[in-house]
């Protein structure tokens, strides 16, 4: 694609819809190829009464029982679940409550209509403080939780993180981030090699909270150990962690061979050569691949000048690096372009996309029950795409974010 991902393009505003009469609120999509976890049906029909999905009723139902809205030529996908993302429309996570609202609202009109917000290092007070607010609009429905991102990472591989502000896991301080976030703690990514690593792990474990292994100078030994006490991720694989070595294996090995590892992959084009890509997508297998933005403000917006956390990032040509060190920031994507990217250039199944991008984060989550796919009594969360997998339409819980763009 010639626009960077997420960086460029037709700004989208979301529609304002008034909630019709109950009978008119069972809607039918119909024509459009509908992928289901069984595969893709061809002038597939999609139901939603309300909020929720529901099953298709016979062709011969009476007439209006409900609305139609033919959209042949179409793909109908679950809407995209994001675990790993630190804001976006100019706007952070770590910022005010409306700062919040409003980085959520970017991302819905680029198909994430489930996202669990990223923090990044700061002060252990602060990050305290964020995550009683956070978890305010976790329990509002507005987000699917929070990931902590530091400060228990390794100084070696801190990428776009305050060296200054890191420190080791204790698990006194990881337990103080849980209570925080009162119930709403979804991930937490450690270096695990750190004094504190494994047994943080196992307390994250025994609190049910996703412990991730990233930002770390770990050997492929040490991975292993961290496994087994109960990681479950590989933070943006192959970022912020030694290379592949046929020696020195590292982390990148031992997170690929471990069928108890969901690996999330950036896929913008920029923090991973596509061959990388492949080797992990071949490696681990479509099941255990999660697509992540790792979007940071500019994130539907453009270039500029931004903070990450403490840290002024500067964004050219839709790439996010530190002002200081140049290292990579986060990213400017968004998850409609990472689907359009891996199915056009990456020449990824569109069955596989929609695992990594909806149903694998959903089912890490525990919330696969009601989200990340298209089945009857899940939240009518869904993207249209047209036959070039550009996003013409967004719906989140039976209404449309983005009206459908059929023309």
């Amino acid at each position: 694609m010639a626009t960077p991902p997420g960086a460029r393009g037709t700004a989208r505003t979301a529609t304002t819809h008034p909630r019709p009469a109950t009978g008119a609120r069972r809607r039918v999509l119909t024509g459009a190829r509908v992928v289901l976890p069984t595969g893709t049906v061809p002038d597939g029909r999609v139901t939603i009464d309300g909020t929720r999905i529901a099953p298709n009723a016979p062709h011969a139902a009476p007439r209006g029982a409900a609305t139609e809205l033919d959209v042949t030529g179409h793909w109908l996908v679950p809407g995209f679940v994001d675990l790993h993302n630190h804001g976006g429309g100019g706007a952070s996570f770590s910022g005010t409550a409306e700062e919040v609202r409003k980085a959520i609202h970017t991302h819905r009109l680029h198909g994430t209509t489930t996202l669990v917000a990223s923090t990044v290092t700061d002060d252990m007070d602060v990050l305290v403080r964020q995550a009683g607010l956070l978890s305010e609009l976790a329990e509002q429905g507005d987000l699917a939780g929070i990931h902590f991102e530091g400060p228990f990472i390794s100084p070696c591989r801190k990428g776009a993180h305050s060296e200054a502000l890191l420190r080791h896991p204790d698990p006194a301080d990881v337990r103080k981030l849980i209570d925080a976030a009162r119930g709403q703690a979804r991930m937490v990514t450690l270096a695990t090699e750190l004094p504190g690593g494994l047994d943080s792990v196992r307390l994250l474990a025994e609190h049910g909270v996703i412990a991730a292994v990233g930002h770390t100078d770990a050997t492929y030994e040490q991975t292993v150990q961290a496994i087994e006490a109960g990681a479950t991720v590989a933070t943006h694989l192959f970022n912020a962690m030694p290379p592949l070595g046929h020696r020195a294996p590292g982390p990148i090995a031992a997170l690929l061979e471990d069928e108890r590892v969901t690996v999330e992959l950036i896929n913008d084009g920029t923090h991973l050569h596509p061959a990388a890509l492949e080797l992990a997508f071949r490696h681990a297998g479509p099941g255990r691949v999660a697509f992540i933005t790792d979007a940071m403000d500019a994130a539907g917006i453009g270039d500029g000048r931004y903070l990450l956390g403490p840290l002024e990032v500067e964004v050219s040509e839709g790439v996010a690096r530190l002002v200081e060190g140049g290292s990579i920031a986060g990213s400017t994507l968004t998850q409609d372009r990472a689907f359009q990217r891996a199915v056009t250039i990456d020449r990824l199944a569109v069955e596989d996309v929609v695992a990594a991008l909806s149903a694998n984060p959903a089912r890490l989550l525990g919330i696969d029950d009601r989200v990340g796919s298209l089945e009857p009594g899940k939240d009518a969360d869904l993207v249209l795409l047209d036959e070039n997998f550009e996003l013409k339409g967004v719906m989140r819980k039976g209404d449309w974010v983005i009206d459908p763009q059929l023309a």
